[in-house]
């Protein structure tokens, strides 16, 4: 009976998803503005706790800095721009990479970003 407890607990930290832990470190940002134009660039992403994170973008010549949070394959930042507030969903591929949407606000549109694990 205990190996088949131990078995079951095993698998089912297995199937568990990806905690935030795995989501840490140094990415290449490709991204789009409102206005389609490209930028890129480089993002830290520095964990707090099982869930939550720091977030420090390097993209344009210019920095942003944020709080972030993961839910399963979601991962979302807040960020200040300067006076500007934002707001970043992304969704986590299979491959590690970050594929979202992000806007700033009181403005119209949003633009797209690719964060890359280096």
């Amino acid at each position: 009976m205990r190996t088949i407890m131990l078995s079951l607990a095993k698998l089912g930290i297995a199937s568990m998803p990806a905690a935030a832990q795995s989501i840490g470190g140094t990415y290449t940002v490709a991204g789009t503005n409102f206005d389609g134009s490209k930028y890129g660039g480089e993002a830290t992403i520095t964990l707090t706790s099982d869930t939550t994170c720091t977030i420090h973008w390097e993209t344009g010549g210019s920095t942003s800095d944020g709080i972030c949070m993961r839910n399963d394959d979601a991962f979302s930042a807040g960020y200040a721009m300067g006076k500007e507030v934002g707001l970043v969903v992304y969704k986590i591929e299979k491959d590690g990479s970050l594929h979202g949407l992000w806007t700033i606000a009181g403005q119209n549109g949003n633009g797209t970003e690719v964060l890359t694990p280096k």
